[in-house]
Order: structure tokens, then C-alpha cells, then sequence
């Protein structure tokens, strides 16, 4: 009897040990760092009072441990950083704006979101109409990358203007002018970092913040990225429509490229074919051959700070 109980005691020891052998080993999870204050298109927002810090952690952890999203970004803003940060400057709006872009579409140039906004400003169709963009069957500048971020720049301006600070102009670019100006009132606040709001629009500042503090410095939250793994900028030359165009595959293979390069590289075509009644120019991309390819184009890096050297 004292056999058969030493025995199963063994039996159950050697099970216990070959459970722990076969126990996953989990790889260790840093917290990233909460600095005190965030500097945000020219103003510092300090940190200190506890629902502000929670809610920039809130944004910044959700950031550093979302890689593959957050990489694409990293990549895609070398290509499109060095377009859009010439159009914001001359719109005279700051240059953190780009984050916001960021936020808003992950720099995808197809985005598209379930509440029917488009393009990297994510506008959608009324809105975009309001501030000069032409959306319809055949032609949809939201995707113009140009005049999207003109419109975009328009429309927060008017909102900067109308509340004094940026966090309010962002906060009202996701919520509407309408309801941060009501709630402003209503709550007798002066900022929208005060305000008691949907949950949505009162992280979005903060999320802004967030993708800021970590493409500024990637290699701080994990981020190790190589030059020639970012995503070069296109060289283009031009072409201007300003009569119909009865097929625009027809017309891409008349310029030498297809229609698929075509739509990726003018995301506003949205129809195989143009009527232009009104004769409006449209100023089409033609890629470079060398831009097209890898080994030709080269490495150009937007920020140094982006890669290992």
C-alpha cells in the first residue's frame, strides 16, 4: 500500500514539474513615461492634475503598444510629413497639426470610416463641401492631399480663432464648433482640457499630444526603424484636365503608367471616367519611374530622430 502511495505521490510531483516546464515565459511590459508637461503648437500643457496625466497615459500607452499601426504611421509620414508641413505653414497654422492628420486617418490615403468621413483629414461629405471641396460620383477632394489639407487648415483656424486655444480647435474638429462653443458656455470653462464631454472627443486632444511625444522621438518607446525601411515620398510630374475624360484607363496608358498606379497616385479619381461639364482643371500625378522604384529612388529621412544610424 505505502509502494502504490509513493508511487502516485511521484506520478503527480512529475506532473507538477512538467507543468511548470511547459509554462509560457511572457516577455516584460514597460509602462512608457509620463513626462511632467507636453508642449502642443506652441503652448505647454502641464500634466500634473490627475485626470489630464491619466488621460495623456490613457493615449500614449494605447500608441506605443499598438505597433503595427504605429509603424505604418512612422513610415507613411516620411512620405507625406514633407508634403503636408509646407501646406500648414502656409495656411499659418502650427506644424502639430501633422499629428492630428495622423490621428485622424493613420496617414492612409483610402481612409475611409464607418461615419462616411474620407481622405486624411477624415471630412466627411457636407463638410468637406462647406470648406471647398468637390465631392461626388467622379471627383472626391477629401483624397486630394493638397486641397484636403488647405480645407483642413481653414477649418481649424476658424476654430482657433473662435476659441483662443488649439486643444479646443482639435476638440472641436472631432465634436463640432457648435457643441464645444455650447459647452463651453454651458460649463463656464475657457479650454476643452476643462470640459465634461463625450468620451471620444475629450481623449482626442490628448491623443494628438500623445502621437506627438512618440514620433518625436520613437527609439524612447521601442521603436527602432532603419532609413531605407521608411517610406520615400513620391517625385512626380504633372498633368492638367480640364476637359472630360471619356476613359481613364485609356488616359494612363497614353502616359505611360496604369490605371491602378493612376487612382493610388490621384485617390480623388473615383470613377473610370470624367464628364467635367463645368471644364474644371484638375491637376493629375504622373510618378517618376526612378520614384517607383526602391533602388532608385534613394533614402531620404523627414527626421533624423525617426531611425537608427
Amino acid at each position: 500500500m505505502r509502494i502504490k502511495i509513493l508511487a502516485a505521490a511521484l506520478l503527480l510531483c512529475g506532473m507538477s514539474l512538467s507543468a511548470q516546464r511547459v509554462q509560457p515565459e511572457f516577455s516584460e511590459v514597460y509602462n512608457p513615461h509620463i513626462p511632467e508637461k507636453v508642449k502642443l503648437c506652441g503652448e505647454t500643457i502641464d500634466l500634473d492634475r490627475v485626470d489630464m496625466y491619466e488621460s495623456f497615459d490613457r493615449e500614449l500607452t494605447s500608441i506605443v503598444y499598438t505597433h503595427g499601426t504605429t509603424l505604418l504611421i512612422l513610415k507613411r509620414a516620411n512620405r507625406y510629413f514633407p508634403e503636408i508641413a509646407p501646406i500648414l505653414r502656409a495656411n499659418g497654422v502650427p506644424e502639430d497639426l501633422l499629428y492630428l492628420a495622423c490621428v485622424e486617418s493613420s496617414l492612409s490615403p483610402r481612409a475611409y470610416s464607418p461615419a462616411k468621413a474620407a481622405g486624411f483629414w477624415q471630412f466627411i461629405a457636407s463638410a468637406a463641401k462647406e470648406y471647398g471641396l468637390e465631392v461626388n460620383d467622379e471627383v472626391d477632394e477629401r483624397y486630394n492631399i493638397e486641397k484636403a489639407t488647405a480645407a483642413a487648415c481653414r477649418y481649424l483656424k476658424k476654430a482657433y480663432n473662435r476659441y483662443g486655444d488649439w486643444p479646443s480647435a482639435m476638440a472641436a474638429y472631432n465634436g463640432g464648433q457648435t457643441r464645444i462653443a455650447r459647452e463651453l458656455e454651458a460649463q463656464g470653462q475657457d479650454t476643452s482640457l476643462d470640459l465634461y464631454l463625450t468620451e471620444e472627443t475629450t481623449r482626442y486632444p490628448y491623443r494628438v499630444m500623445a502621437m506627438k511625444t512618440v514620433l518625436e522621438n520613437p527609439a524612447a518607446y521601442g521603436f527602432l526603424i532603419r532609413d531605407e525601411q521608411l517610406y520615400q515620398p513620391r517625385q512626380y510630374t504633372t498633368v492638367k484636365v480640364s476637359g472630360p475624360v471619356e476613359s481613364w484607363p485609356d488616359w494612363a496608358a497614353k502616359h505611360g503608367i496604369s490605371y491602378a498606379t493612376l487612382r493610388e497616385e490621384n485617390p480623388w479619381i473615383r470613377a473610370k471616367s470624367l464628364t467635367n461639364k463645368a471644364g474644371k482643371t484638375y491637376t493629375v500625378r504622373i510618378p517618376t519611374e526612378d520614384s517607383m522604384s526602391r533602388r532608385k529612388a534613394g533614402h531620404k529621412t523627414y527626421n533624423s530622430a525617426w531611425t537608427r544610424h
